[in-house]
């Protein structure tokens, strides 16, 4: 095989649009089918806009931001780990239970983590506002 050949072969963006295609249809799949999914993606979007309406600064922007795709990923991996232990098995197991608890301790953490944030980020600009 040539030298071309390889390289081709290893930087085809087919593949790649492959892999997003995949990415999307699993990002769909959550909102379609997970309640708490739907929730976090509002709450994200109406703490994004609240930042824009407060105008933070841009920093606090990207912290406001880097905070919700936090919760998002938590979400989605508790939601792959739930779905995982199911399949491995149907049947009760107390080991299953507490890797189950764990990943939902995660999303907890990541939301307290975003309310914190949050109220740092914002309750300011609300109270400034109020004051006025």
């Amino acid at each position: 095989m040539a030298k071309n050949d390889i390289f081709r072969n290893v930087f085809k963006v087919g593949r790649f649009r492959d892999s997003l295609n995949i990415a999307v249809k699993g990002i769909v799949y959550l909102f379609l089918y997970h309640r708490n999914m739907r929730f976090i993606f509002t709450a994200g979007i109406a703490a994004f806009v609240a930042g824009l309406f407060f105008r933070l600064a841009g920093i606090e922007l990207i912290a406001l931001c880097i905070t919700i795709t936090l919760v998002f990923v938590a979400e989605i991996f508790n939601t792959a780990i739930e779905m995982m232990m199911d399949t491995i098995s149907e049947k009760y197991h107390t080991k299953i239970r507490i890797i189950k608890d764990i990943a939902a301790g995660v999303v907890v953490l990541a939301c307290l983590n975003s309310v914190a944030v949050g109220c740092l980020l914002i309750l300011p600009k609300v109270i400034q506002k109020i004051g006025r």
